[in-house]
């Protein structure tokens, strides 16, 4: 008979035979799998120095058509603003200083001025400052003369609200100096607007944005402040909206503004203003919507790359 330890040496040496077996394979698995790996490594190595020589190609020719962009950038824009006075808006942080310094230089080149800058707050296109923006609007404190839009969306009533004081229309009086004090200390009182430097009426304005809003309710504050563009675009002689890349997304106000026929029709954007030609660009949109025409300018889809430069420039 079979006893226990017959049994117990099979199963040993069954097991030792497996274990060989895996020792064996494995040994003759791993050189080739070791070569793979190594050769897989060494593609990427040479993919990632191809791709940073690329970028460093592209970042120099970035740096070149800025430089070239600087240079011609007075040339190209004398005097297609002579005259016209540019309210700057900013609706982010996310602007750069230096954005907002070089535009209202280049307005200057054009021949224009630039009236101020208005800062817009986060809580300006929070929902839930709705309610109080609303009780602000149609208190007893608005301004005589203010016309108001029939409807209780809060934007819309203080995109009109502000528009009204903010805008001159065309060959119409200038606002009241006292009913735009009113208005801005109000709602700087509200912490929804804040003033860079101090706010005059202009003849058009320039909004500068960066990025798109994010959340919940993003959707929401992006219709918000494009309610304000709109009223800007249709008391004044127009507006323009320009941003970064960023700003072409869905939620983004370029994005917003390009999406929608009725406001792409009449307000020109720009989606390359961090950009010496999107400067450019920015300041002949201006010039171009004071004569009625409106355009999608920069480097994205259905866009030209530049707005045609106006009569009035050499």
């Amino acid at each position: 008979m079979i006893d226990f330890r017959y049994h117990l040496v099979s199963l040993i040496a069954v097991f030792l035979a497996v274990a060989l077996g895996i020792i064996i394979g494995t040994t003759a698995l791993n050189e080739p799998i070791q070569a793979d790996i190594e050769g897989q490594v060494t593609d990427l190595e040479q993919d990632k120095r191809a791709l940073e020589d690329r970028t460093q190609q592209l970042q120099a020719q970035l740096d070149t058509a800025d430089s070239f962009g600087d240079a011609v950038a007075p040339v190209l824009v004398d005097g297609a603003l002579t005259a016209s006075s540019v309210l700057l808006v900013v609706t982010n942080e996310d602007v750069a200083p230096e954005t907002i310094e070089d535009v209202s230089t280049l307005i200057t080149d054009a021949g224009g001025t630039v009236s101020g800058t208005l800062r817009l707050q986060p809580e300006y296109s929070d929902p839930s400052t709705a309610t109080s923006i609303q009780n602000f609007v149609t208190g007893a404190g608005t301004p005589a003369g203010i016309q108001l839009p029939p409807t209780d969306d809060s934007g819309q009533l203080v995109g009109s609200l502000l528009a009204q004081v903010l805008m001159v229309p065309p060959a119409g009086p200038v606002p009241d100096a006292a009913a735009l004090s009113t208005v801005l200390g109000g709602l700087e009182a509200l912490d929804l607007v804040a003033q860079d430097t101090a706010v005059a009426p202009a003849d058009q304005a320039l909004v500068l944005t960066a990025g798109a809003f994010s959340g919940d309710d993003a959707a929401e504050r992006s219709t918000t402040v494009g309610e304000l563009v709109a009223a800007l675009d249709a008391v004044g002689s127009g507006a323009v909206v320009a941003g970064d890349f960023g700003a072409e997304a869905e939620n983004g106000l370029v994005g917003v503004i390009r999406a929608d026929p009725a406001l792409s029709a009449t307000i020109s954007t720009v989606d390359n203003v961090a950009t010496s030609a999107g400067q450019i660009s920015a300041v002949l949109a201006l010039a171009n919507e004071g004569d009625g025409v409106s355009g999608q300018y920069g480097a994205g889809e259905d866009t030209q790359p530049v707005p045609p430069v106006p009569a009035t420039a050499p």
